[in-house]
């Protein structure tokens, strides 16, 4: 499984505006519905903000991987966005986040949204990476960086 198979360059957001956690759900879920129109970006919200009740999706070193799952979506779906300035996002080491990935899986894919959030993880926890994304200042450098570390073996 490649990131690049379900995200898209439509759903990343190279600057994100949002100041508080529901204000980045909001702006990813509205990218995630933008770049897949048959989706909702209020149900979107729902969907992350009900995984978010459980507990914070903030991994630490400024990352956070907001997901959850959504019945009669028919694959998994992504939006990924960059705030310059941070927001708190409860991440278990109460550093800021600036990294969010948002990923949304149909319902009963226990073992493909398990990989992804795997993968996501295991690619954001290079420190050159995350620092390479923070520089980047469009939405297809992003992409690329994203692709391009992805495809490492």
């Amino acid at each position: 499984m490649r990131i690049s198979e379900f995200l898209s360059p439509p759903a990343v957001v190279s600057d994100l505006k949002a100041r508080d956690k529901q204000e980045v759900l909001r702006e990813l879920s509205a990218a995630l519905s933008h770049a897949h129109p048959t989706l909702k970006a209020e149900r979107l919200v729902e969907v992350l903000r009900e995984r978010e009740k459980l507990g914070s999706t903030g991994i630490g070193e400024g990352v956070a991987i907001p997901h959850g799952k959504l019945p009669g979506l028919g694959q998994l779906v992504a939006a990924f966005g960059v705030s310059r300035q941070g927001v708190d996002f409860e991440a278990i080491d109460g550093k800021s986040t600036h990294l969010f990935f948002a990923l949304v899986a149909p319902e009963n894919s226990a073992g493909v949204h398990l990989k992804a959030l795997a993968r996501i993880s295991r690619l954001f926890k290079n420190p050159r990476f995350r620092a390479s994304i923070l520089e980047a200042s469009s939405v297809e450098a992003i992409h690329a960086l994203i692709v391009q570390e992805d495809a490492r073996p």
